[in-house]
């Protein structure tokens, strides 16, 4: 899919599903919940036992592109690359690293590096990253959003971390579009409720509309 495709797709929905499982079978069940429930962009990270092979699994299942596969907890190039030629749309990091994104702009794939620091934003702008992910983004809050926006008013960011349905249209109001939610939205796997994960992600689709409609 063509990056720009990937990148629009993404911030229709507006929400990342990041997807945390202690197996293949539990991380493939968790993202189909979270597509039934409107959220196409699923995180898959690569602390998931054989993360590439879940990739390969999903990509052949949904190879219409009805769900937008992206690599997260990437560290390096090397797993970059592994995660690409599994069919992975997009690359997630915890934290900026220069040769992962100077691969991703090789092969057009968007790199959404984790930041804390304004420093950090301007270098991940600098090296051609499309979003920036804020992160761990419950140590600030909403606010952070607006901060960073004062002096870099082009930077587009999704903030993973402490967001949940509830305070979704917060992040969404402040400036971010996207976001990035893990067990507030895939709590339900713990128990096998799998239908509870697809109605958080419709509350999360609905709730991201309505603070975008309000603004």
């Amino acid at each position: 899919m063509e990056k720009e495709k990937v990148l629009q797709k993404m911030t229709d929905a507006g929400l990342v599903a990041v997807v945390r499982a202690k197996d293949a079978e539990e991380a493939i069940k968790i993202s189909d919940a979270c597509l039934e429930g409107g959220c196409p962009s699923i995180e898959l990270t690569f602390t998931v036992p054989g993360a590439h092979k879940v990739i390969e699994a999903l990509a052949a299942k949904y190879q219409s592109g009805e769900m937008l596969l992206g690599a997260g907890t990437v560290l390096d190039s090397e797993t970059a690359r592994v995660a690409i030629l599994s069919g992975a749309n997009y690359i997630v990091s915890p934290g900026f690293n220069l040769e992962t994104a100077k691969l991703c702009n090789r092969y057009r794939v968007p790199y959404l590096p984790g930041c804390m620091t304004i420093t950090e934003v301007l270098t991940a702008l600098e090296a051609g990253a499309d979003i920036v992910k804020i992160f761990p983004a419950d140590l600030f809050g909403p606010k952070i959003i607006k901060d960073i926006k004062g002096p870099l008013p082009q930077a587009k960011m999704m903030p993973t971390g402490g967001v949940d349905a509830d305070n979704v249209g917060e992040w969404i109001k402040a400036g971010a579009v996207a976001v990035g939610a893990g067990s507030s939205l895939t709590k339900g796997a713990k128990t096998g409720d799998w239908n509870a994960i697809t109605e958080t992600a419709k509350k999360f689709i609905a709730n991201i509309k309505a603070a975008r409609a309000a603004l």
